[in-house]
């Protein structure tokens, strides 16, 4: 069953399309990655499903209920979360103050968020930096507070925007290692934006590829990587491997 559909959007900025007729869907309890070359249309994607645009065409439906052109809060209300490419956590608060803000969401009250984001921490491997200002963080600890602050919300639906750029390849395995952990423990749904192609074969059931805004494959990631416009647009020149 579908947690989340994604049916024909389309999305121009001043007459530039950055999205055209766009459609999959994300099965639930499953991890969906979207994958494509710069400028291909991932990020703006999300920000239609995130709620930050409206889509010029096409709907999203979320449980079986459209969310398109609602509000961000209510998106997140609903139970989709989403981490940023560019890590933007609340520098002159901590570590555990940072996630707080994100379980007052469903919390009863501050004490409850309190506990929960200290399970959020564990999950993530940050109790140890739990009293640490944010703005001292490492990059890896930043990219780790982002999905805890998301993660935080309670979501049934992750969205990851490049949470493994810039982290060294034993970085991105921890990574993997928690965002399995995430899936299987609590059944959380992901999609997930990646150029670390590593992590999406580890971790991507299925995989979306964009180009020019527009799906030009999908399919499981053994079926995807052998597909000629894959390799010819993305995989022979972009990614990481």
């Amino acid at each position: 069953m579908a947690l989340l559909e994604v049916d024909g959007i389309s999305k121009s900025f001043r007459g530039l399309r950055a999205a055209h007729e766009v459609s999959f869907d994300v099965p639930a309890g499953g991890i969906v990655g979207l994958i494509g070359p710069n400028g291909a249309g991932k990020t703006t994607c999300f920000n239609m499903i995130a709620g930050v645009f409206a889509p010029d065409a096409g709907s999203i439906r979320f449980e079986g209920h459209r969310i398109d052109g609602s509000r961000p809060d209510r998106i997140c209300a609903a139970g989709i979360g989403r981490t940023f490419q560019i890590v933007k956590p609340f520098a002159g608060l901590s570590v555990l103050d940072n996630v707080i803000v994100g379980s007052l969401l469903r919390a009863k009250n501050v004490s409850d968020a309190r506990r929960h984001a200290g399970t959020v921490l564990d999950a993530l491997g940050l109790v140890d930096k739990r009293d640490v200002p944010a703005a001292q963080l490492t990059l890896p600890d930043r990219k780790r507070l982002e999905v805890a602050r998301a993660l935080a919300t309670r979501p049934k639906l992750l969205l990851l925007d490049e949470v493994m750029a810039g982290l060294r390849p034993t970085e991105c395995d921890q990574m993997i290692g928690v965002l399995r952990e995430i899936n299987a423990r609590d059944g959380t749904t992901i999609l997930l934006i990646e150029h670390v192609m590593r992590a999406v074969m580890a971790l991507a059931r299925n995989i979306v590829v964009l180009n020019f805004g527009q799906v030009i494959a999908r399919g499981t990631a053994g079926e995807v990587v052998r597909n000629p416009k894959v390799l010819e647009c993305y995989l022979g020149e972009e990614a990481e491997v």
